[in-house]
């Protein structure tokens, strides 16, 4: 049996999170493609009756909110919310009546979502925050410099078999996050040697430098 290759639905750009002055922009030109236009004869609602008054009531509220009043500026964000509703069922209507053909799509004036996944780069070997005290004797808390894509932070510690040395034993903690963590159950008045590291989807950095830090 011969496999079928999987093929991504061609999908549109439907969120509209940019600036209202983009956002006019792109509407007139979605109006303008979309008008006419024999690969979308069949849409939701007549443009030239719904579609079209809805993006000229919102250039208007947009000019009107110019000046800063409370009222205007409700009256775009209205304006906004019932034309960008509008543009979402159009650009469904647009990804079914395209049939997966970017020819076809890209006559619309709607952007195509990217269908290229973003591959994991490697995370840079971290750092702490600080180190500090804890609120008993006996503890050290510790805040992982904050880094996207780490999925764990590991803290190791222990004390060095001599000054300037590594210690021969180390205690190994993770943490799933960059908060401020604490390590409990340590011998108050000793120097401890610490070192950090993270995993993210391409596994695991190298151990950071080594710090060090007297115990309370």
């Amino acid at each position: 049996m011969t496999a079928t290759a999987k093929v991504r639905k061609l999908k549109a750009v439907l969120a509209f999170k940019e600036p209202d002055s983009k956002l006019l922009t792109d509407l007139n030109t979605i109006l303008e493609r979309t008008t006419g236009n024999p690969n979308f004869s069949n849409p939701p609602f007549d443009l030239a009756t719904v579609f079209k008054p809805a993006v000229e009531l919102f250039s208007v509220a947009l000019a009107n909110a110019a000046d800063g009043g409370k009222k205007a500026i409700s009256d775009k964000r209205k304006a906004r919310q019932a034309v960008v509703k509008l543009a979402q069922q159009l650009g469904h209507y647009v990804e079914a009546a395209s049939n997966n053909d970017p020819t076809v799509f890209n006559t619309s004036g709607f952007t195509a979502a990217s269908t290229t996944k973003t591959a994991a780069s490697a995370l840079n070997v971290p750092a702490f925050k600080y180190i500090d005290r804890g609120a008993n004797s006996g503890q050290i808390t510790v805040r992982p410099a904050a880094q996207k894509g780490v999925l764990h932070f590991d803290v190791r510690y222990g004390i060095p078999a001599s000054a300037g040395a590594a210690p021969a034993t180390w205690t190994v903690v993770s943490y799933t996050s960059s908060k401020v963590q604490t390590i409990s159950g340590l011998t108050p008045g000793s120097t401890y040697v610490l070192q950090i590291r993270a995993m993210g989807k391409l596994g695991y950095t190298d151990w950071s430098d080594s710090m060090t830090f007297i115990c309370g």
